[in-house]
C-alpha cells in the first residue's frame, strides 16, 4: 500500500509539473501589430495577428478601433480570402490637421467578418493587413482590438502591456514598453509576401522562448516520471522473485 501511495504522488506531482508549464504557454497567445513601430509622417503596413485561444470555438470576427484625436488620413485593408472587410468611417469631434490638410471625417475602426462557413479554428491564427498613414507625430498609438468567437465569447484587448489583454500598439517616438508583445521576423515576412495564414499556429520571439524554456520543463518532467516508473517495475519484478 505504502508503495501505490508513493506511486500515486509521483504521478500527481509530475502531471502538475507539466500542467503548471500548459498554463502560462496557453495564456501567452494574443492579438499583436507588427511592425510595432513607425517613423512619424510616413506610411506604415501594419499586420495583425489574430491566435484563437478557445479550445472548442472559432474567431469569426475582429474589430480593431483606430485613433480619433490623431487619425489616420489614408486606410486601405488587404483583402483575406474567406473575410468580408469593413472600414468605419466617421466624423470627428474637432477638425484636425494632417500635414496641409484639415480632416473632419475618417476611418475610427476597421472590421473583418469570417463568411458563413470560415473561421480561425482552435490551433489556428490568422494575420489581417492594413495600410496606414501618415503616422501622426505622436508618442504611441493603442489600437484596441477587438475578438469575437463562434460560441458568442467577445474579448477586448485593450489593457496596457502588462494585463492579461494587451492592446497590440503601434510606438511612433516613444520607445516600446520593456517586455511588450509585438510580432516577430516571421510575421515580418508573411505581411510582405502577402502570404494569409491559417494552419499551424506560429509564435513572435518571446513566445518561442517561454515555448522553448517551457517544453524543456515539461520534458524533464515527464524523463523524471519513466524514471521512477521504471524503478517501481524493477522494484515490484524483484519482490515477486
Amino acid at each position: 500500500m505504502k508503495n501505490r501511495s508513493i506511486f500515486r504522488t509521483v504521478i500527481g506531482l509530475s502531471a502538475g509539473a507539466v500542467l503548471a508549464v500548459a498554463v502560462p504557454l496557453a495564456a501567452s497567445a494574443h492579438v499583436t501589430v507588427n511592425p510595432s513601430q513607425a517613423e512619424p509622417g510616413g506610411y506604415s503596413l501594419l499586420t495583425f495577428r489574430v491566435p484563437n485561444e478557445s479550445p472548442t470555438a472559432g474567431t469569426v470576427s475582429l474589430s480593431v478601433a483606430l485613433p480619433q484625436d490623431t487619425p489616420f488620413a489614408s486606410v486601405s485593408y488587404e483583402p483575406v480570402a474567406g473575410w468580408t472587410a469593413e472600414v468605419t468611417q466617421s466624423d470627428l469631434a474637432e477638425p484636425v490637421k494632417v500635414g496641409d490638410t484639415e480632416v473632419t471625417r475618417a476611418a475610427t475602426a476597421i472590421t473583418w467578418t469570417a463568411d458563413s462557413g470560415n473561421q480561425i479554428a482552435p490551433g489556428q491564427f490568422q494575420l489581417f493587413n492594413v495600410s496606414v498613414g501618415p503616422v501622426p507625430e505622436v508618442g504611441s498609438i493603442k489600437l484596441v482590438a477587438t475578438q469575437t468567437y463562434s460560441d458568442g465569447e467577445v474579448v477586448t484587448w485593450g489593457d496596457d502591456h502588462d494585463g492579461d489583454h494587451p492592446a497590440p500598439v503601434l510606438y511612433v517616438n516613444d520607445a516600446p514598453q520593456s517586455g511588450h508583445h509585438g510580432g516577430s521576423h516571421s510575421d515580418d515576412d508573411a505581411a510582405a509576401s502577402g502570404a494569409t495564414v491559417t494552419g499551424t499556429p506560429a509564435v513572435a520571439t518571446g513566445e518561442a522562448d517561454g515555448l522553448a524554456r517551457g517544453l524543456s520543463i515539461g520534458a524533464l518532467a515527464l524523463g523524471a516520471l519513466g524514471a521512477v516508473l521504471g524503478a517501481y517495475a524493477a522494484f515490484g519484478r524483484r519482490r515477486k522473485a
